[in-house]
C-alpha cells in the first residue's frame, strides 16, 4: 500500500528540515541562507503589487512570506502560486534568447515552493518547483517535477543526520559482486577510483578514503538544490535533489535524480533528449544525449554519453565518449571511446587511450561459476571487430586484439602488439612491435588526437598522452627479456637439448646472440610464447627477429626525444642568465643517478611505484588529510614528472645501449642523437606509407568510376593533416637535435677559449 501523507495546506512550504535535526537557537532557513551568494536588498510586497499579482490570477498561502528586490515588476508574474518563503530578485521588461529561442523574463504558470529566484529569470509552466535557489538569467521552461529533499545528496556517496549507513551510495566499479566499491563524490578523479578499488587489503586506508569522503561533505540536513546563472532547463520530466552549475542547457530529460552537474562559463555540460541520470556526478563540459540511462556513476569532465548509451556503477575518465553500448561495473581512464550499439565492457579496469570496436564483448563470466572475474587492459586497449573475452585477462599498452571468440583467459605481456585467435590450426598468434612495423599511422595519430581533444578548462589532473613513455617503455625491457627467453627455449627444442634446469640468465644471453646476430636463424623457429592463454594449445609469436630490434629501437628512441625535450627545456645548470643548456656533463648532474624503476599509472597521470607508495603512506598517516590535499599531491607529482621521466629516459638510453653512465662521451652522444632523428624520420616515412595503403590498393577503388571522383570523395594522401604534421614534427625534431648538437659545441669551443 502505498504511504500517503496529509498535511495542512498552510505548512506546505514550511518544516523543510524536520525539527530534530534543527541545530540550538537555527530555523529551516539557516542553510538555505548560507548558500546565498548574491546579497540583494529583499523587502515585502506593497499593497500595490500584491493587487496587481492577484489581478494576474497568482495566489498565495501568506503574501507577507513573498520577498523581492527594488526592480520586482508584478506584471511580469502570471498564474502562479507561491507557497512558503519565496524571494525575488529583479524582474524587468526583457526577453532573454538562448538557440533562436526568445522567451520574456518572467514568472508564468507555475507552482513555486519556498524558493530563491535570481534576477531576470523566465520561470515558465513548471507544475512544481520546490526547494531550490535558481541564478540570473536563468531559463526553466515546461518542467513536471523540480525538487530537493532536505536529505539530498547531490549524488555524493554519504549519510545525512539521521540515516543509517545503508543508503550511502556505492559504485561497484571493476568488480560485479562489489568488492572494490567505491564512494562517489563531486571531484572524485579517476586516480581516486583506481586507489580506492585496487588496494582492497590495506584497511587502513580504506577507512581513510571513506573518512575523506564524509569530511568533504557536510552532514547536516536542508540544503536546497542550485541552478547556475544563464542555465536553461526546458521541456523536462522530473528533475530531484539535482545540484547544476552555471550555463548548462538541459532539455528534454526524462528523469534526473540525486546529481551533481558540473557546469560553468569556460565549460558548459549539456543534457538532452529522452535521457535519464540517477546517483551521479557529471563533470565539467560534459555532453549526455539521446536516450542515455546512467545509473551510480562518475562522469569525467569533457566527456559524453550519446544514442541509447548504458553506464552503470562506472567511472568514465575525461576526453571519454560512449554512445549506443552498455558498459557496466568498470573503472575507465582518460580518452576511451566506444561508440557501436553491439559493444559490451563489464568488470574491467582500462587505462584509458582504448578504442572498443562493434561486438566486442568484455568480458563474460560464463567460463566462471560467480560474478567476480575481472579485466585489466592497458593504455591503447583496442579489442577488433565483434571480438569476445573471458574473465580473467590481463593485456599490455597497445594491445590489438583481432576479430575471434577467445576461449579462454589471456595475459598478454607484449606491449604495442596484435593477438589473433587461430581457430584453424588451434594457436593464439601474437605479433610484438606490430604498431611500429605495420600500423605507424593509427600509434603516431593516438598520441595525437588524445591531445587535440583534451579540451578541459578545468584539468583536475594531468595526463600523459604520449604512447612511448616510461610506462610502456619499461613494459618493452620486460618484452625484451621474454622474447630472448622464449628465443633460447625454441632453439633449444630444435637442436634436441634439454631446457630444464638452466638458469633463466644463460637462457636470455643465448637468446640475445641469436636474435643480435642470427636473425635469419631467429626467423625459421617456432618461437613460443608462455602463460599467455588459460589453455593447452600453443601461443606462436610472430616475426620476432623483426620485433625485436624494433622494440629496441623505440626505446632508443623514446630516451633520445625525451632528453632533447628536457635539454631544451630545462635550464640544467641553475644559472638564471639562461633559459636552456645543451650540455651534456649538465645533464649528467641534472639527472645523477638515473634509473628506471616500476612506473604505474594513476588515472591517465603516470607515477614512480615508491611516490605511490609515500602517497598512500601519507594517506594514512593524516599528513594528506582532505581529498583537496591528496589531488595536490597528484599535481606535485606531476610538476616533477619531467625529471623523473628525463632521468627515466637517461637510464634508458643507457640500458638498452648498455653502457656505463661515465662511457656516454659526446661522440657517443652525437651518434645516439643521430640515431634517434634516423628513427624519427623513418617512423614519419611509416606513417605515411602505412596510410598510403588506404589511397593505393586496388579494392579501395572498386566504388569509384575515376581517380578524381575518388579524390573528391577521400581527398589525397597529401591532403591528410596529420600526415603532414607527422613529417613537420620530425623535421622539427631534426632541427632540435641539431640545436643540442650546437649548444655542445659551443661549451666546448667556450671551455677551450
Amino acid at each position: 500500500m502505498n504511504k500517503i501523507g496529509k498535511h495542512p495546506l498552510e505548512r506546505l512550504g514550511y518544516d523543510f528540515i524536520p525539527p530534530e535535526f534543527l541545530p540550538p537557537g537555527a530555523d529551516e532557513y539557516h542553510l538555505r541562507n548560507a548558500q546565498q551568494r548574491r546579497r540583494y536588498e529583499f523587502r515585502k510586497l506593497t499593497a500595490s503589487e500584491i493587487e496587481v499579482l492577484v489581478k494576474n490570477e497568482n495566489t498565495a498561502d501568506d503574501w507577507d512570506a513573498l520577498y523581492v528586490t527594488a526592480r520586482f515588476n508584478p506584471e511580469l508574474v502570471k498564474r502562479c502560486q507561491f507557497f512558503g518563503v519565496v524571494r525575488i530578485g529583479a524582474l524587468e521588461s526583457y526577453c532573454l534568447e538562448f538557440h533562436d529561442l526568445r522567451v520574456p523574463v518572467g514568472l508564468r504558470d507555475s507552482t513555486i515552493v519556498a524558493c530563491d529566484i535570481g534576477s531576470n529569470v523566465v520561470i515558465d509552466n513548471v507544475s512544481y518547483l520546490g526547494h531550490y535557489i535558481i541564478g540570473d538569467e536563468v531559463m526553466l521552461l515546461n518542467i513536471d517535477e523540480m525538487l530537493t529533499t532536505n536529505y539530498a545528496k547531490f549524488g555524493n556517496g554519504i549519510v545525512k543526520e539521521g540515516e543509517p549507513e545503508s543508503v550511502r551510495i556505492w559504485l561497484d566499479i571493476v568488480n560485479e559482486n562489489g568488492g572494490r566499491g567505491v564512494a562517489p563524490f563531486d571531484g572524485l578523479l579517476p586516480a581516486d577510483a583506481y586507489l580506492w578499488s585496487k588496494y582492497r587489503g590495506d584497511k587502513a586506508l580504506m577507512a581513510r578514503f571513506k573518512s575523506l569522503t564524509d569530511a568533504r561533505h557536510d552532514r547536516r540536513r536542508g540544503y536546497y538544490g542550485e541552478v547556475g546563472d544563464r542555465t536553461i532547463i526546458k521541456d523536462c520530466r522530473i528533475l530531484k535533489d539535482v545540484k547544476i552549475g552555471s550555463d548548462a542547457y538541459i532539455k528534454g530529460a526524462n528523469k534526473l535524480k540525486n546529481l551533481t552537474i558540473n557546469s560553468d562559463a569556460a565549460e558548459g555540460s549539456q543534457i538532452g533528449e529522452g535521457v535519464e541520470l540517477v546517483n551521479g556526478i557529471v563533470g565539467y563540459g560534459c555532453r549526455v544525449f539521446y536516450g542515455v540511462k546512467a545509473v551510480r556513476f562518475v562522469l569525467g569532465p569533457n566527456s559524453a554519453l550519446k544514442y541509447g548509451a548504458r553506464l552503470i556503477n562506472s567511472v568514465l575518465g575525461d576526453n571519454s565518449t560512449i554512445s549506443c553500448c552498455e558498459v557496466l561495473n568498470s573503472l575507465i581512464f582518460p580518452g576511451h571511446e566506444q561508440h557501436h550499439n553491439n559493444s559490451f565492457l563489464c568488470a574491467a579496469v582500462v587505462l584509458g587511450q582504448s578504442n572498443m570496436a562493434a561486438g566486442v564483448t568484455a568480458g563474460s563470466n560464463h567460463n566462471s561459476r560467480a560474478n567476480d572475474g575481472e579485466i585489466l587492459a592497458g593504455r591503447g586497449f583496442w579489442p577488433g571487430l565483434c571480438t569476445s573475452l573471458k574473465h580473467n585477462c590481463r593485456f599490455a599498452s597497445f594491445t590489438l586484439l583481432a576479430k575471434g571468440a577467445y576461449p579462454a583467459e589471456l595475459d598478454i605481456r607484449l606491449p604495442f602488439c596484435l593477438v589473433s585467435n587461430d581457430e584453424t590450426r588451434g594457436a593464439l598468434l601474437v605479433m610484438p612491435a606490430y604498431w611500429f612495423l605495420y600500423n605507424t599511422y593509427a600509434l603516431e595519430r593516438n598520441a595525437w588526437k588524445y591531445a587535440a581533444r583534451d579540451h578541459r578548462a578545468h584539468k583536475q589532473q594531468m595526463i600523459e598522452f604520449d604512447a612511448l613513455a616510461p610506462d610502456t617503455v619499461e613494459e618493452i625491457f620486460a618484452a625484451l627479456e621474454l622474447l630472448e627467453l622464449w628465443t633460447a627455449k625454441a632453439a633449444l627444442r630444435r637442436e634436441g637439448e634439454p631446457v630444464d634446469g638452466l638458469a633463466p640468465e644463460a637462457l636470455r644471453a643465448r637468446g640475445r646472440e641469436l636474435l643480435r646476430n642470427s636473425p635469419q636463424i631467429v626467423a625459421t623457429l617456432e618461437i613460443l610464447g608462455e602463460d599467455m592463454e588459460n589453455t593447452d594449445r600453443p601461443v606462436r609469436i610472430l616475426k620476432t627477429e623483426r620485433a625485436y630490434p624494433c622494440y629496441r629501437a623505440m626505446v632508443h628512441y623514446y630516451a633520445v626525444r625525451i632528453l632533447v625535450a628536457f635539454m631544451l627545456r630545462e635550464n640544467l645548470d641553475g644559472s638564471p642568465q639562461r633559459v636552456a643548456c645543451g650540455d651534456l656533463a649538465a645533464l649528467r648532474q641534472r639527472l645523477a643517478p638515473p634509473r628506471r624503476g616500476q612506473w604505474v599509472n594513476l588515472g591517465g597521470q603516470l607515477v614512480l611505484r615508491e611516490d605511490l607508495e609515500a602517497l598512500r603512506a601519507g594517506i594514512v598517516s593524516g599528513a594528506l588529510d582532505s581529498w583537496d590535499a591528496v589531488h595536490a599531491e597528484y599535481q606535485r607529482l606531476w610538476e616533477k614528472y619531467p625529471v623523473d621521466k628525463a632521468r627515466h629516459a637517461l637510464a634508458s638510453l643507457l640500458d638498452i645501449n648498455e653502457i656505463p653512465l661515465e662511457r656516454l662521451d659526446r661522440a657517443t652522444w652525437f651518434a645516439f642523437l643521430e640515431r634517434g632523428v634516423a628513427t624519427c624520420r623513418e617512423m614519419a616515412e611509416r606513417t605515411r606509407a602505412t596510410r598510403a595503403k588506404d589511397y593505393t590498393t586496388p579494392f579501395r577503388r572498386l566504388t569509384y568510376e575515376s581517380q578524381a571522383e575518388m579524390d573528391g570523395v577521400l581527398g589525397t594522401i597529401d591532403d591528410n593533416g596529420f600526415i603532414e604534421h607527422a613529417r613537420t614534427a620530425a623535421e622539427a625534431f631534426a632541427r632540435d637535435v641539431e640545436a643540442v648538437k650546437q649548444r655542445e659545441r659551443d661549451q666546448e669551443n667556450s671551455g677551450r677559449a
